[in-house]
């Protein structure tokens, strides 16, 4: 993860982006550290835990932001297909992680280190691919929900904001893990 200072609390310019896309990334990487800081010591048996048995897992909601992610990238970086080795791997997952709830119950079973893994693969992918854009870009402005207008800086926000509120339910199903183990 790359950082512009010290401190995880200043948003500044990042040496290789502009100054937009710094401020874009620092907010990503702030929402990042704590996703991890939240789940990189559970265990598998954690990471699985549905509060009654249903609902979403820790384990879901991490494969979920891998996979809002990864849509991101394809959607808002001109519908450039994802890799062949990308379908081949999400092929049984993807469309279940972004569904999430039932369908999405197949993903289970991985250490945090793979959902982890995942997400740093994936960031880095999108990392890249802010490289090599201009400004300019993060404003550019299709039709998306509602057929309202929306800029890629809003689809990009939306990344992230959809890993922050996700990961408020992770802590609340750690909750209800912890006290199951009561």
């Amino acid at each position: 993860m790359q950082t512009s200072s010290q401190s995880p609390f200043v948003i500044d310019q990042i040496e290789g982006y502009s100054k937009d896309f710094s401020s874009l990334i620092c907010m990503m990487n702030y929402t990042r550290r704590t996703t991890i800081q939240a789940v990189e010591n559970l265990t598998v048996e954690a990471l699985d835990f549905r509060i009654n048995g249903t609902g979403n897992s820790i384990g879901m909601l991490l494969a979920h932001s891998v996979a809002v992610e990864k849509i991101y990238q394809f959607l808002t970086m001109g519908g450039k297909d994802l890799p062949d080795e990308e379908i081949d791997r999400y092929a049984d997952t993807l469309q279940p992680a972004l569904d999430l709830g039932e369908a999405a119950t197949i993903i289970s079973g991985n250490t945090a280190d793979f959902y982890l893994e995942d997400m740093e693969k994936t960031r880095e992918k999108t990392l890249e691919l802010f490289r090599t854009l201009p400004d300019s870009w993060l404003y550019e402005t299709t039709p998306w929900w509602d057929n309202e207008l929306s800029n890629n800086y809003f689809k990009w926000f939306h990344v992230f904001e959809d890993e922050l509120s996700h990961r408020g339910q992770m802590r609340i199903i750690q909750k209800h893990y912890e006290l199951s183990k009561k």
